[in-house]
């Protein structure tokens, strides 16, 4: 890593993320990178996270950890500079590294972070609601749950009745408010892709490929596969 990367204030690209060495176990996504380790019993996650809650202290950075009975799954974000930096590459390889110790394997396949979107003119007279259902609060025009516990709403302005409004949303195709941003790791994408296509859905748009793919249901409700590959 240059020295400039190694800036613990830096927001790094999404390349430099995928290219830093010593990071197999984790995974960029939305905003984070994110690693999900097999433990097979909750003693075993357990300890896992009392190790990587000792080091997070020691480091003063602190990932946002789930423990479940078979497996613990950790994601690392500065949120001081909205995006990832060498603080959370460091950290990351400490964790793996208690993990190997522990005789515990990582499993990035099915890793996924949800992003709902929602079409509206407007926007700004619906943050305030949105906020008020999921229990959270208005950070930038968007509803956002500090405590996690809900994935981030954002707004799209929806192009109106004389733009050009491209493949990935036909005129002839009935409108959609609502719709489902499903962000997986960069070697996930074509898996998830077909696994989709697989289960009866169709592709509508590939044009943006690989940093998203536009998907439908059998009803025609359109989702997103998206990576952080060309963005």
């Amino acid at each position: 890593m240059s020295d400039d990367a190694a800036d613990p204030k830096r927001k790094l690209t999404a390349d430099e993320v995928r290219e830093a060495p010593g990071l197999d176990d984790w995974r960029h996504l939305l905003r984070g990178i994110r690693a999900r380790f097999r433990t097979g019993d909750f003693a075993t996650g357990l300890a896992l996270v009392d190790r990587i809650g000792a080091a997070a202290e020691e480091a003063d950075h602190h990932p946002d950890i789930s423990l479940t009975y078979p497996e613990v799954i950790v994601t690392l974000a500065s949120h001081d500079v909205g995006g990832i930096t060498s603080r959370d590459l460091d950290l990351a390889r400490r964790i793996s590294g208690f993990a190997a110790e522990a005789g515990v394997e990582a499993d990035t396949s099915g890793l996924t972070q949800l992003e709902p979107g929602l079409d509206s003119s407007a926007p700004e007279h619906l943050a305030a609601f949105y906020a008020a259902l999921l229990g959270g609060e208005v950070q930038d025009g968007e509803p956002v749950d500090p405590s996690g516990q809900v994935p981030g709403l954002w707004f799209q302005t929806p192009p109106g009745p004389d733009e050009e409004r491209g493949a990935e949303l036909p005129p002839q195709e009935p409108e959609q408010r609502w719709h489902l941003d499903v962000w997986v790791p960069h070697d996930e994408g074509e898996r998830r892709l077909q696994a989709v296509l697989d289960a009866g859905g169709t592709l509508v748009s590939d044009a943006e490929a690989p940093a998203f793919w536009v998907v439908a249901d059998a009803d025609g409700n359109r989702s997103c596969i998206c990576t952080r590959l060309s963005r």
